[in-house]
């Protein structure tokens, strides 16, 4: 008995003119991956036998027709198996319904849920490789600015500002590992499970896998779509966590100096970086910072939704995998990085003034306690309470520690450790003076990984070297996904060839 074709010739044609790569668009959504899941069902399917060959060519053609149709202008895109499959029939007939073999909506679903996260957190690793390079170049540009570093929002100690940027540059590195450890788990496809625990046809996972860009396939069936989908977007939701408080903390660091008259930090005036207050002329308030940490909070914000939605659920409930909320979530990061890389490349930093701010405060006291112990063997606790005196003599009369009398200090000195030693204070007074110079506090320190010339260099070439594996990491993982698509695609086009 002649089957009967529901295709119209003309159509088949011009259709078969077009490889399949062409006749599907690249927005990668659920309805691209529910055509590419169907492509390879159809292409593996046929070659192990479980689907005719005789019928393959005409179940191609009309899965062939939806992908054609659904990228056409205005034309629905449908993101559902059970909203999908009525078009394919439609194009070819109830024997296309011969692919769903060993198939269920769930690990259909579940495979696109992971496909589609899979590219976003490619994105994600993009744009946070984008942000971080832009940090390490500024941190090089400042290697040698001087500038306060604070605790309990006081300043606390010199620092160059370069080695402060190098330390936000860690954290998001610190989340650039956390993305690829993300990545290799959902990097796994539950197509092929089924259900819950299999299926009576001998599916070839481990093709459809590498069909489908993934690594590998998920071992166990119930964990591919009862538990592991939920998994996915929990951990997701804890890096763009991550991602937002570093972004938030570095932005608060730099809106503190908009309450000084005077501060050594600002972005620059105009564009999308400040704005005119309406009523005082005087401000310029700084709207990029404000608009960053508002989306920092709306994406710490959206990176709670999957755990609320998973929470007390029966395993398998879709509450916490749909794609657009967590799409949503991982946009959040990538605008928060986006306006990160915007808020560094707008900083104008004074280092004249930022080095006076130093020199008009004792952010270089501790030092005097760290030279009197290393050197001369003073304890500790001695050394910080002479430092401590001295801060508070200055400070009660208005001196400077470029100014502070020599004299005060050994008197201070012989008090403050009475009853230990002679009482007289063993450094000179260049010795003392040069202790408090926060430039050569700087450039004095041996800690391994601190703010010293030698350790920026290697800090500075450590880093660029992990953006340059982190852009190889994006690049290759992408080139894997495309490469498997394509052979996919011409692996689909020889059915559309047997006619």
């Amino acid at each position: 008995m002649l089957r009967k074709k529901v295709i119209p010739l003309l159509f088949a044609i011009s259709l078969h003119a077009l490889p399949a790569s062409a006749q599907q668009s690249t927005s990668r959504d659920e309805f691209y991956w529910l055509g590419e899941i169907n492509k390879a069902s159809a292409v593996i399917n046929t070659d192990e036998g479980l689907l005719d060959k005789t019928l393959a060519p005409g179940i191609a053609r009309g899965l062939a027709k939806v992908l054609h149709d659904g990228d056409q202008p205005g034309a629905k895109r449908p993101s559902t198996v059970i909203t999908f499959e009525p078009l394919l029939i439609r194009a070819g007939g109830m024997d296309v319904t011969l692919l769903h073999a060993g198939r269920s909506s769930q690990d259909m679903h579940a495979t696109y849920r992971a496909a589609i996260m899979r590219d976003d957190m490619l994105r994600l690793a993009e744009q946070l490789n984008k942000t971080s390079a832009t940090m390490v170049a500024l941190a090089r540009k400042h290697e040698k600015t001087i500038v306060p570093n604070y605790t309990n929002g006081v300043a606390a100690q010199p620092n160059s500002y370069g080695h402060y940027l190098l330390g936000y540059a860690a954290a998001l590195d610190r989340d650039a590992q956390r993305i690829r450890e993300a990545y290799a788990r959902i990097d796994l496809s539950p197509m092929g499970t089924t259900v819950l625990n299999g299926t009576s046809w001998p599916l070839d996972r481990t093709r459809m896998a590498q069909y489908l860009g993934f690594a590998g396939i998920v071992d166990n069936a119930y964990d591919a779509h009862q538990i592991a989908a939920v998994d996915h977007p929990v951990e997701v939701g804890s890096i763009v966590t991550s991602i937002a408080l570093h972004a938030g903390s570095f932005i608060e660091d730099v809106m503190t100096q908009y309450a000084q008259p005077r501060p050594w930090i600002l972005l620059q005036e105009g564009g999308n970086n400040t704005y005119v207050s309406s009523a005082m002329p005087q401000k310029r308030n700084p709207g990029l910072l404000n608009s960053t940490r508002a989306d920092a909070s709306t994406a710490i914000t959206l990176a709670m939704g999957p755990v609320m939605r998973a929470h007390n659920l029966p395993p398998g409930m879709p509450d916490a995998k749909e794609v657009r909320d967590n799409k949503e979530m991982v946009n959040s990061a990538v605008t928060v990085l986006r306006k990160w890389d915007d808020i560094l490349k707008a900083l104008v930093i004074d280092q004249a003034r930022a080095l006076e701010e130093l020199n008009s405060d004792w952010t270089a006291s501790q030092e005097v306690a760290d030279v009197l112990m290393r050197k001369y063997k003073l304890p500790f606790r001695l050394g910080h309470h002479f430092a401590s005196e001295v801060v508070e003599y200055a400070r009660a009369n208005n001196i400077k520690p470029s100014s502070f009398p020599y004299d005060q200090a050994q008197r201070i000195y012989a008090e403050t450790t009475k009853g230990y030693g002679d009482g007289v204070l063993p450094m000179s007074e260049e010795e003392f003076r040069s202790t408090l110079n926060p430039v050569a506090i700087v450039n004095n320190r041996r800690t391994v990984g601190g703010p010293q010339p030698a350790e920026m260099e290697r800090m500075l070439s450590t880093a660029s070297a992990k953006l340059r594996q982190q852009d190889d990491w994006v690049k290759e993982k992408r080139a894997r996904i495309d490469s498997s698509l394509a052979m996919l695609d011409r692996d689909f086009d020889k059915l559309l060839d047997n006619r």
